[in-house]
């Protein structure tokens, strides 16, 4: 049984909110001078309204072990950021505990600890030294720090860094922090500055700390892809509190499904003035059930209901896009007989997509749907709704064969026609 890292019981923050500005000394005892009785009658100035409290985290609880990367996902002002600086005793918690086992390190925002006017080089020895690091580890450290922050960095490192650009600092600042020997690992949203190249790096990093030497990370980010690839566990936290823990492949589906983004049918408003509109879209598995997640080896069914008001020639298509935005499919209704020129009668319709087993790879894929013709366009729904993709890993799944690893680079893994046969002794 690995020991328990970080505790959190019951962890809450308060702030208050005070409307017309600050409140000094000078304007109460003016105010007692004017009216002293104000107090007593609840009289409220026009210019001061009575601060309220606002609670940005409530009833927070979980607890962490040795070894684990746990992941922290929520909308923007769920309380992540605070929820971390609790954990790292930058603010104290207005209720509750948290409990830290070990030395941390934190990466919360980036060029946090550096000296905008100090030279790359020096900002190494300063922050290492904030970070806990010694001189004589940083100098040990040195060239592996610089040779994991590339080439960008490693150019201008003589360069004062307030000439850096933002995804250079965080090349700089997390090539520090991953050098370092803490025993946990705090990281917040910084990694979404830098680019594709360094982000999959600092993954690949991340895993070989947890691997290698058995750290616990604690990761903040809202790239749901890197969540489920490297966290054990995941923490959804919505209006300051915890709604939902467990495995990051099923909180992540129930955090993109309250968001809606995820959805088993979706209803469109009818919009009567339109030539044609689409009126549902809804997604099913090969046995008929509404479902948003599917296996790798499992057909996706699409079906769209909508309307011919004016009897227009029209092809319906869909448009598949991953989670990165970029369009990966793109299908018309394209029947065998298709001329170009058939003309659809007025009448509402129902068209099936059908998106084959052994196709998509793992990850979630977000649909656009289209009643167009000839650049023609009756109606579009942008993100009409999305699904997610998961691999078992197990025999069904006879696209990857006997490879067990993750590929997240791939979009597309489809089990292709193939045969072999032997040419010679």
């Amino acid at each position: 049984m690995h020991p328990v890292m970080i505790e959190a019981q019951n962890i809450g923050k308060k702030y208050r909110i005070v409307q017309g500005g600050y409140i000094t000394l000078r304007d109460v005892l003016a105010r007692c001078i004017r009216d002293p009785l104000a107090s007593f009658r609840k009289k409220i100035n026009a210019t001061y309204i009575d601060p309220k409290d606002f609670w940005v985290l409530k009833g927070v609880s979980f607890k962490i072990n040795q070894g684990e990367i746990v992941g922290i996902i929520g909308k923007n002002g769920a309380g992540k950021s605070t929820l971390l600086k609790i954990l790292t005793r930058i603010t104290p918690p207005t209720e509750g505990e948290a409990r830290i086992r070990g030395k941390i390190a934190a990466l919360l925002e980036v060029g946090t600890g550096f000296h905008s006017e100090l030279t790359g080089k020096e900002n190494i020895f300063v922050n290492g030294a904030i970070l806990g690091m010694t001189k004589r580890e940083i100098i040990k450290n040195f060239d592996e720090i610089v040779e994991f922050a590339g080439e960008g960095v490693k150019k201008f490192l003589d360069m004062p860094v307030k000439r850096y650009s933002s995804g250079m600092l965080v090349r700089l600042a997390f090539s520090i922090a991953a050098h370092l020997e803490p025993d946990i690992l705090f990281i917040d949203e910084v990694l979404a500055v830098g680019d594709d190249e360094f982000q999959k790096k600092c993954l690949g990093k991340l895993e070989n700390i947890r691997r290698e030497k058995n750290k616990t990370i604690f990761f903040v980010s809202h790239n749901t892809s890197a969540i489920q690839q490297i966290c054990d566990r995941c923490l959804l936290l919505s209006q300051g509190k915890l709604v939902k823990e467990g495995k990051s492949a099923d909180v992540l589906e129930y955090y993109l499904n309250n968001e809606g983004r995820l959805n088993i049918s979706t209803s469109f408003l009818i919009d009567d003035t339109k030539e044609a509109y689409i009126e549902t879209v809804g997604l099913f598995n090969e046995n008929g059930f509404s479902t948003s997640r599917f296996a790798t080896y499992e057909n996706i069914y699409i079906e769209i209901r909508w309307t011919n008001r004016e009897g227009v020639p029209i092809t319906p298509n869909i448009k598949l896009i991953n989670q990165a935005g970029i369009s990966i499919l793109l299908a018309f209704d394209t029947p065998a007989d298709f001329t170009g020129h058939k003309k659809k009668e007025k009448g509402h319709y129902l068209n099936r997509f059908k998106i084959p087993a052994h196709l998509l790879n793992s990850n979630y894929y977000y649909l656009d749907i289209a009643l167009n013709y000839h650049g023609i366009c009756y109606d579009y729904k942008n993100y009409a709704l999305g699904f997610s993709v998961w691999d078992p890993m197990d025999d069904k799944c006879i696209a990857r064969g006997d490879f067990k690893g993750i590929r997240d680079d791939i979009v597309l893994w489809p089990a292709l026609e193939c045969s072999y046969e032997k040419i010679s002794k």
